[in-house]
């Protein structure tokens, strides 16, 4: 089985995120979208509200999309889940720079563990989840960079 581990905040989700997401689903068996849960830092949005939302985007996925949450490396995570797929996405180089030792690292550490890095579609890459966070809180329209249901519950924030 072919399973993978789609790290990360989700803070919130955005359009990004789920297009990796959807082109990844034929590649593997199994997705687990794990939110990363750091103590030391203050979410703006919590993380019962994210499992929430993603839980409700991927409500038809559930025989093969796995929400979840995590602490600590994300190599362990796939350990613990038997995950041999890491997944991220790439809108740039700058992010390249940034996945490349770490992917490198992990695979000193588990060699099982690939990572494999899809590029951002066209007219995603200029999205992230800290430019969502500016635009919302300075009032902007966020109907083109995250899903309704981020819409919806953020409104509750």
């Amino acid at each position: 089985m072919k399973t993978a581990v789609f790290p990360g905040s989700f803070d919130p989700i955005t359009n990004a995120h789920i297009d990796i997401i959807q082109r990844a689903m034929p590649l593997f068996d199994k997705i687990h979208i794990a939110i990363g849960v750091n103590s030391a830092k203050q979410p703006f949005i919590s993380y019962e509200t994210r499992r929430q939302i993603l839980e409700r985007i991927f409500l038809t996925e559930k025989d093969k999309i796995i929400i979840d949450s995590y602490e600590g490396l994300t190599i362990d995570y796939c350990k613990k889940v038997h995950a041999n797929f890491i997944l991220r996405g790439m809108r740039s180089v700058s992010d390249f720079e940034y996945e490349q030792p770490i992917s490198q690292n992990n695979q000193l550490i588990d060699d099982k563990v690939q990572t494999i890095f899809l590029i951002s579609s066209p007219g995603f890459s200029h999205i992230s989840s800290t430019i969502v966070r500016e635009i919302y809180r300075n009032g902007g329209n966020l109907s083109k960079l995250v899903p309704k249901e981020v819409i919806d519950l953020m409104a509750k924030v």
